[in-house]
């Protein structure tokens, strides 16, 4: 009788043992599930695909995802506020000169005609009840989305934080990535 209870303990033991390393696993693999986000690299300039990154990022912000939206190269000129010339070299000035500050600029990527495709496309989006550009920049800021502007960019650039709208984070490819990795999903635009 003693031996049966001995091997019944056994069991339990081994069974308590079994449940133990199924807890563990299940808190590993718990950690390892995305949080309810979303990041966005914006690398294009150009204003029909920044459009889209403001339509995607509305979207999930009003399904109640967190997003964040890291500017790089020339997707940072979404970012900029203003142009300053003062302390920069005569290439970070060219490049500041021949960047928009701003959506109000932005050419469109196919059938820019010099700016008449974005006029076009300004004019169709009146035309169809869309928010501008700038009316959903302005809402994914008020949503609660967060603007990281590429440091790396930013000094390839020339651009400086003070060009930047108020509120954008400075911040490295590593930021991004770990956004990344905690999201549900990464779009690259």
């Amino acid at each position: 009788m003693t031996d049966l209870m001995t091997e019944k303990r056994m069991d339990v033991q081994s069974l308590l043992g079994r449940i133990e390393a199924l807890e563990t696993r299940l808190a590993d693999v718990e950690d390892q599930i995305p949080s309810d986000r979303v990041t966005i690299v914006v690398f294009s300039g150009e204003l029909d695909r920044v459009l889209a990154s403001l339509v995607i990022g509305t979207g999930a912000l009003a399904m109640g995802l967190e997003v964040s939206y890291f500017f790089t190269f020339w997707g940072i000129t979404t970012l900029k506020d203003n142009k300053t010339l003062g302390g920069k070299t005569l290439f970070e000035k060219m490049m500041t000169m021949m960047t928009p500050a701003g959506t109000k600029g932005m050419g469109v990527s196919r059938m820019n005609f010099f700016g008449i495709g974005a006029q076009m496309l300004r004019s169709m989006m009146v035309e169809n009840n869309v928010e501008s550009v700038e009316s959903m920049f302005q809402m994914v800021k008020d949503m609660g989305a967060t603007m990281y502007s590429c440091t790396m960019s930013q000094d390839v650039m020339g651009i400086e934080t003070s060009e930047l709208i108020d509120g954008t984070i400075d911040a490295g490819a590593a930021t991004m990535i770990a956004d990344g990795i905690d999201s549900k999903f990464t779009l690259f635009i």
